[in-house]
């Protein structure tokens, strides 16, 4: 299994994360087996971890919040998320290098 796929009718990217909420504060933490593990700044109650996790990515990856949307996992740990409009670079890749934003910027 991968990490990410890119689909090739459309050009969306869909990644494998597996979550961890409840922490200090959102993070790219590293690969966990077969999918990226991100640390959230949410408790996992009433989707307040879900929101996060999707503005974090949309930030992260400079994507409109619409672009970012969850697959599967919706109540779990393990979530599928599928990026619209990322282009042709790896997601995970540029997630794992790129630097951590300050005030969204």
């Amino acid at each position: 299994m991968e990490v990410c796929r890119r689909h090739e009718s459309t050009g969306d990217w869909v990644i494998r994360l597996h979550i961890q909420p409840g922490a200090k504060s959102s993070a790219v933490v590293g690969l966990h087996g077969e999918a990226l593990k991100i640390r959230l700044a949410a408790p996992p109650v009433d989707g307040k971890a879900n929101d996060t996790l999707c503005r974090f990515l949309a930030d992260r990856c400079r994507l409109p919040l619409r672009a970012v949307v969850i697959g599967t996992g919706l109540t779990g740990r393990r979530k599928q998320v599928i990026l619209s409009g990322f282009g042709e670079r790896d997601p995970v890749q540029f997630l794992l290098s790129s630097e951590p934003l300050v005030n969204g910027k």
